[in-house]
Parts: C-alpha cells; sequence; structure tokens
C-alpha cells in the first residue's frame, strides 16, 4: 500500500474506531469519510461495506480476546476460565453500541465483513467449551454457536438496559446455571 493510502485507511480505522465508540455502529460513513479527511470513495476502497470497516476496527480487541483465550486454554478450572472469557466478550461488546446485534448476524454468516473477527472467535470459544464439558461443568448438547449468540444477546440486552449496570452479569449467570454439566 502506498504511504498515502496507508495514512487514509489508519485515519479512518482512528475516526471510526471514535464514531463507533460515541455513536454507535451504525455513525454514518459518510461522516466517518468526511472526519477522516477523506472522500466516502476511499473508504469504500478501502471498506467495501460497514461490516468491512468494523472488522478492521475491531481486528486489535479480537486479537486480545483470542489471546485471553489462549491464556485461559490451561486454567485449573475450565468451567472458571470460560465464563472469565464469555465476561470479556460481553465486556467488549458493550462497549460499542450495536456490536452485539452485528456479531449476532455474522455468526450465522461466514461471509459477512465481520468474520474474520466472529470464525476464530468461534473457535477459540469451542476449545474453552470443550474444555469445559470434558470436565464435566457444561452439558454436552451445548455447542459454540448457541453460547456465542446467546453472549451477544446479553450483550445487546445490557446495552438497551444502560441504568442497569449489573444486568449483564445477571443475565451471564441465569445462563450459566442452564448450561450446567449433569
Amino acid at each position: 500500500m502506498r504511504a498515502d493510502a496507508r495514512r487514509n485507511y489508519e485515519r479512518l480505522l482512528t475516526v471510526a474506531r471514535t464514531a463507533f465508540t460515541e455513536h454507535g455502529t451504525d455513525t454514518s460513513l459518510e461522516d466517518i469519510a468526511r472526519r477522516a479527511g477523506v472522500g466516502i470513495g476511499t473508504l469504500y476502497r478501502h471498506f467495501p461495506h460497514r461490516t468491512a470497516l468494523m472488522g478492521a476496527v475491531f481486528q486489535g480487541e479480537v486479537d486480545a480476546l483470542l489471546a485471553q483465550a489462549r491464556e485461559l486454554a490451561d486454567a485449573p478450572q475450565p468451567c472458571a476460565a470460560l465464563v472469565e472469557w464469555l465476561r470479556a466478550i460481553i465486556t467488549h461488546a458493550t462497549t460499542y453500541r450495536g456490536l452485539s446485534r452485528a456479531l449476532m448476524s455474522a455468526s450465522v454468516d461466514d461471509s459477512s465483513g465481520m468474520a474474520r473477527c466472529s470464525v476464530p472467535m468461534r473457535e477459540a470459544g469451542g476449545a474453552l467449551l470443550t474444555r469445559a464439558q470434558r470436565a464435566g461443568a457444561v452439558r454436552p448438547d451445548v455447542n459454540i454457536g448457541d453460547l456465542m449468540q446467546l453472549t451477544n444477546g446479553i450483550a445487546l440486552a445490557a446495552e438497551e438496559s444502560p441504568d442497569d449496570p449489573e444486568l449483564a452479569d445477571r443475565l451471564l449467570t441465569l445462563t450459566l446455571s442452564g448450561l450446567k454439566g449433569r
């Protein structure tokens, strides 16, 4: 990538991250381009659709969540490791209004721009889930796709109830009680 194109790309990511934090993931792409000092065509050359931009913006946070999953892979208590990771996902998703809804859509569409984030997340979560299942702490019929949808649903519910900061944790606790092994 040419130096000027690289600068535009980085500026778009920086502005988009700020806009997604302040206004949610549905913020205007035209506004992002304008604030980055580029035309909308430049934005679309780098990111052909909103989910491609979102995937690029959130890649760093996804990488951190994946690193955390790798660190937790050998934790002495597999169920506690899974729960810690799920809480981290909820925290990440609630940072950006609209992200949990986009993640829910991406989890069923491997061709979306968010798939480069959601596919490795499902793989990492699947490893933690399998380990908790083998330890007998989680029911064997639970699958990672459903668990990720539940986690994003909890994040969405928490996003819709900003006056109840404990809601996400209460919902996760309730969900986890239904996952326990027999």
